[in-house]
């Protein structure tokens, strides 16, 4: 056989050589590890459909956020589970709900951490809904205010950055007059502005008890098979005053991801959801993948696809297998 030219081989030949040449590099400060706080005093407890995930008191959920402060993550992103629910869903903007509580104990322990809150009604509505109901309807503009003072109120407490998940019309903007009114100019907002209604979420309801009693939430989050109205609710979100945007799922919307960054070069956020963490772990516990190189590979994907930050309920063991290969 002749010589050839170009042998692409040759860049692949040794581990330090494919070190030079890698295009993509995936670090702990990449991630945003999820947090879930719940009513009560002592408690730690395994989510079924999420193995090595739990549920957090608020007493203990500082622990949680040490570990993965020490490994080098920079951020947590807290969801709550309230002591109460109602039609309106009201415990989202107590002061004394665990997620207000968690914030502040949070920040008095670990004030360099960026803790980042979740905003939607759906954990605290006793429909399930990510918002105000009108007939069997998410009534959208009635939602707004409400979504306004949870947002307040986390940043009250001392959030470093809310995150609306809702998909409601119009909830960034109404976020962003609500929080510079109250003088809280200075927290950003990471929009949830490529959520789609998917079937990977499963998981998370359970941990977050946050299932809707009746119909599904087809009506505000995404059609799946839809691309170019992702870009739309992400220039929207823009223009409302988003400081990071996301896509959600992730893994299978890494076209989205892509184009969402190609298109307008700003911070955005892939959240790596329950459903994509569950698959991997039930396969690794039947020994059917190798979970470190799984969820190593995965990861790197969305880095490669354009994802700044990437929420992981993966965060803790990734953060310590990428430490591992440093040394």
């Amino acid at each position: 056989m002749e010589d050839l030219l170009q042998r692409p081989r040759r860049l692949r030949s040794s581990r330090g050589i494919r070190s030079m040449v890698r295009e993509t590099r995936l670090s702990v400060k990449n991630f945003i590890f999820p947090l879930f706080v719940v009513p009560g005093t002592g408690v730690k407890e395994e989510i079924e459909p999420m193995p090595g995930s739990y549920h957090y008191s608020v007493d203990r959920v500082v622990e949680a956020a040490k570990e993965a402060y020490d490994l080098g993550i920079p951020a947590v992103l807290v969801f709550g589970l309230p002591e109460y629910k109602d039609a309106q869903g009201s415990s989202a903007w107590d002061d004394s709900s665990p997620v207000q509580r968690a914030v502040r104990a949070i920040k008095a322990v670990l004030p360099d951490l960026v803790v980042i809150t979740d905003v939607c009604l759906c954990e605290y509505t006793d429909h399930g809904h990510c918002g105000l109901l009108h007939r069997d309807e998410v009534a959208n503009d009635e939602t707004l205010p409400l979504l306004v003072r949870s947002a307040v109120s986390h940043a009250r407490a001392g959030a470093d950055i809310v995150a609306p998940s809702d998909m409601m019309d119009g909830r960034v903007g109404a976020i962003r007059r609500g929080l510079d009114e109250a003088g809280y100019s200075q927290v950003p907002i990471m929009a949830y502005s490529a959520k789609y209604a998917s079937a990977y979420y499963g998981p998370f309801r359970v941990a977050a008890d946050s299932a809707p009693q009746f119909g599904d939430r087809k009506g505000y989050q995404m059609d799946p098979a839809n691309g170019q109205e992702a870009l739309r609710e992400v220039a929207l979100d823009l223009e409302e005053g988003a400081d990071i945007v996301m896509v959600k799922p992730a893994l299978a919307y890494l076209d989205i991801v892509s184009q969402t960054k190609a298109t307008f070069n700003v911070p955005v956020a892939a959240y790596n959801v329950s459903g994509e963490y569950a698959m991997v772990k039930a396969a690794a516990l039947k020994g059917w993948i190798e979970e470190r190189k799984t969820v190593l590979e995965t990861l790197l994907s969305m880095k490669r696809a354009g994802a700044d930050m990437i929420i992981t309920y993966h965060a803790l063991d990734a953060a310590r297998w990428l430490a591992e290969e440093k040394e």
